[in-house]
């Protein structure tokens, strides 16, 4: 019987990957929670509410009616023409030099968005800041 007096060759060392991809993934797991949780919360926004029970009183008011075709009343007064400068002086003159007037927007639902477009240009021209948009409730009462 011969005996084997090689030495034992030692084991090369192995890295187990399995452990560190584990910790990774929760890792990547937590940055993908976190981020999107992070979105969410960056923006501070307070939801308009809309009542139309209460009529607000507003003496300083223009109202810009705008049809399904884009033709345009300031205060039920016909606009001749659609260009921003016509609507835009009428609402100068319809404002009557004060600055502390509110348009009030009151567009057909079917009206093109250029044609509101059109109307918010006029009234930053005019020096009218203050801007709203009339809507409809359900039941078909005007609001603001």
């Amino acid at each position: 019987m011969a005996m084997n007096f090689r030495k034992a060759r030692p084991e090369e060392p192995e890295i187990n990957l399995i452990p560190f991809i584990d910790v990774l993934l929760v890792v990547l797991i937590f940055l993908m929670l976190s981020t999107t949780y992070s979105k969410f919360t960056e923006l501070q926004i307070t939801l308009p509410v809309a009542n139309a029970d209460k009529a607000r009183d507003r003496p300083h008011e223009i109202i810009v009616a705008v049809a399904a075709d884009g033709r345009y009343a300031v205060n039920r007064k016909p606009v001749e023409g659609r260009s921003v400068d016509v609507l835009a002086a009428e609402l100068t003159a319809a404002a009557g030099g004060s600055n502390d007037m509110i348009v009030i927007v009151s567009a057909d639902a079917t009206a093109a968005h250029q044609s509101v477009i059109n109307v918010m240009d006029a009234a930053r021209r005019a020096g009218l800041p203050r801007l709203t948009f009339a809507t409809q409730t359900a039941a078909g009462s005007e609001a603001r």
